[in-house]
């Protein structure tokens, strides 16, 4: 298990505040959902703690400062799945996924057994394995997501970091890959997933971080985070709650003119 502690994480655009002193902590195995509106600041959060965002504050992995780390030792702690799912140049699904591989290669040398072990596991794990002698760039935007899951996979990170996955996925697959979320919690990593669906997040996160105009305003189990205050100050909406297996579920049901605007003012 890998700790993580994030301390007043302030990130600025020209005079634009876009993270305002975000703090939190991860000292367990835990899938725990980024949530907010469009421009809340989860994808910002989420390179900050990759390494990729510059930022004031700190972020310390296990203790250590993020930003001096060298970047092979970063990619070997965490795996990061972007939103970006573009790949610049022709590669069939396997490359791809054995890209996933490098921070544990030395020097400039092939795959070795091990990697393509690891590889097609991955993609056997993801229900891509038929994928991996096809262009990447044929693919589907959700078949691309789920190989671009597979080579997080590959990687064997001690830490996942996924910015929006289920984008693009089928209902099926998005329970799949959620299962497979839970599953590397269960393996003893922590897992960070932005997510839009507040039905998901409800349904699979154990603990939710509510971001709201680059603050975190919100951080709790599902049950704690998505009340009925919040949901309609932060998103305007109100919404159903239902038990789904022992553990509550939210379903939006409609629009509240005006909470949002309310619920600003107040903040």
């Amino acid at each position: 298990m890998i700790r993580l502690d994030c301390e007043s994480v302030t990130v600025r655009r020209g005079t634009r505040e876009t993270l305002r002193g975000i703090s939190f902590s991860c000292d367990r195995p835990q899938l725990v959902g980024v949530i907010g509106p469009n421009g809340a600041g989860k994808s910002t959060l989420m390179r900050a703690m990759t390494g990729l965002q510059t930022h004031a504050g700190s972020i310390r992995w296990e203790g250590r400062e993020l930003a001096p780390m060298p970047a092979t030792e970063r990619a070997r702690l965490i795996a990061y799945m972007p939103q970006e799912r573009t790949v610049h140049w022709p590669m069939d699904c396997i490359e791809v996924v054995l890209l996933g591989r490098l921070p544990h290669r030395g020097g400039f040398g092939g795959a070795s057994a091990d990697d393509l072990r690891h590889a097609r596991e991955a993609m056997e794990r993801m229900d891509v394995a038929g994928f991996a002698r096809r262009p990447f760039d044929t693919l589907s935007g959700g078949e691309q997501a789920r190989v671009l899951i597979a080579r997080m996979l590959a990687q064997a990170p001690h830490a996942c970091i996924a910015d929006e996955p289920v984008n693009g996925l089928d209902p099926a697959h998005q329970i799949a890959l959620m299962q497979v979320l839970a599953g590397l919690v269960a393996e003893g990593r922590p897992v960070f997933v932005s997510l839009h669906d507040l039905t998901l997040a409800s349904r699979w996160c154990d603990r939710l971080l509510l971001l709201d105009r680059g603050r975190l305003v919100a951080d709790g189990t599902p049950g704690e985070v998505l009340n009925a205050e919040r949901l309609a100050g932060v998103y305007g909406i109100g919404a159903e709650h239902i038990d789904i297996g022992g553990r509550p579920s939210v379903v939006p049901s409609h629009l509240i003119a005006g909470e949002r605007s309310e619920w600003e003012r107040a903040q």
